[in-house]
């Protein structure tokens, strides 16, 4: 018989096993403050497989190498937080400054989570562009995520930002068995291609890109981390290119070829 999730106790030998899990799987360090928030995540993990304990979960994980579970514990750890159309200055000045002066857009929306800010993207390349030319494709480095983003199914929660316009014409709303939950058009999703990617390993997708969304994850690396992490971003960028970074994340003292363009906006440079 299984244990009720809530009794179940993340002992301080078995958080330390997690922690060098997730940090081996995604490069980032959970600290002693995330002991919560990782038991709640995974106590219903646990109850779901039949595990009395933590320790038997980590022997799943690190000794069976069991690749859906490890690949289930790095979504579950993996914070997304996100909406659409999230720091909506940044949509405001890829209209106004940036598509403007490029004739087919190439944008990379990375470690887009479960897809807002990718079909955000997406909408705005389409009611800006019209009939002209435009490629976005959108990463992360969980593969629930990367499903959840394909499918184009969301709950009809935190639209506040959306243009009511882009709402209705680009989001069908869903009725009996999927009522309150809205479906990104079909049409709009065929144009948008998703892959999981590990920032800091060097990107399966070769192509380089007018603009880079990476917003609000380097918050979660060191510097060394975020250092390495921009540099095979940047790889991709032309020059010239616009990276887009989260308003509450700093790029100081990491000696890039970078120049700000704006609050959390930079160009690469030649």
């Amino acid at each position: 018989m299984s244990l009720p999730p809530g009794d179940i106790v993340l002992d301080a030998q078995s958080f330390g096993r997690l922690q060098r899990f997730f940090q081996e799987a995604s490069g980032i360090h959970l600290g002693a403050n995330k002991h919560a928030l990782v038991a709640g995540r995974l106590r219903k993990r646990l109850n779901h497989l039949g595990l009395r304990d933590f320790a038997a979960y980590c022997d799943l994980l690190l000794e069976d190498q069991d690749a859906d579970e490890r690949r289930q514990a790095v979504h579950l750890l993996t914070t997304h937080e996100t909406y659409f159309f999230r720091e909506a200055a940044h949509f405001r000045l890829l209209t106004e400054r940036v598509l403007p002066t490029l004739a087919a857009p190439r944008i990379w929306s990375a470690a887009c989570s479960t897809g807002e800010e990718t079909y955000s993207l997406a909408m705005t390349l389409d009611d800006t562009l019209g009939d002209r030319k435009w490629t976005l494709v959108g990463s992360d480095i969980s593969d629930e995520a990367v499903a959840h983003s394909r499918r184009g199914l969301y709950r009809m929660q935190r639209l506040d930002a959306m243009p009511p316009q882009y709402l209705k014409r680009y989001c069908l709303r869903g009725t009996g068995h999927y009522a309150g939950s809205l479906l990104i058009d079909p049409g709009l999703r065929r144009r948008v291609q998703f892959f999981t990617h590990n920032l800091l390993e060097e990107p399966g997708e070769r192509s380089r890109f007018d603009a880079i969304f990476l917003r609000n994850v380097l918050i979660y690396f060191d510097g060394e981390q975020k250092r390495r992490i921009l540099q095979r971003v940047l790889s991709r960028l032309e020059p010239g290119g616009w990276l887009f970074v989260g308003h509450s994340e700093s790029l100081q003292g990491l000696d890039l070829p970078l120049q700000s363009a704006g609050k959390a906006v930079y160009r690469r440079t030649a």
